[in-house]
């Protein structure tokens, strides 16, 4: 008879990361956008740049994928490269936050 104290197998989680284009402003933008990605499950990580306009995601890639977290994004009102947000998301962003959409 063969006993197995204490053994542990570990699997590494294959962690991915991508900077995405995001539009903003603010302190309160970069709030906004990162609890909108980190909301996105699968995501561990998110962190956005106000002078560069990126957003650096760390995510498993077996959960979720760019696309969803620029998805979220957009909802929370803020356009990225991927995705537009919605008019009445973008209207609903504090005056400080309503970036120019011309760009």
């Amino acid at each position: 008879m063969m006993l197995f104290v204490g053994m542990t197998t570990l699997f590494a989680q294959q962690v991915k990361t991508d900077k995405i284009k995001v539009n903003g402003n603010c302190g309160m933008c970069k709030t906004r956008i990162e609890k909108a990605a980190a909301s996105v499950d699968g995501v561990s990580k998110a962190e956005w740049n106000d002078e560069t306009k990126l957003l650096a995601v760390s995510y498993d890639p077996a959960k979720t994928d760019v696309k969803k977290v620029s998805a979220a994004v957009a909802k929370a009102g803020h356009d990225t490269e991927a995705v537009k947000a919605e008019e009445k998301d973008y209207k609903a962003l504090p005056a400080c936050c309503q970036y120019d959409r011309k760009k």
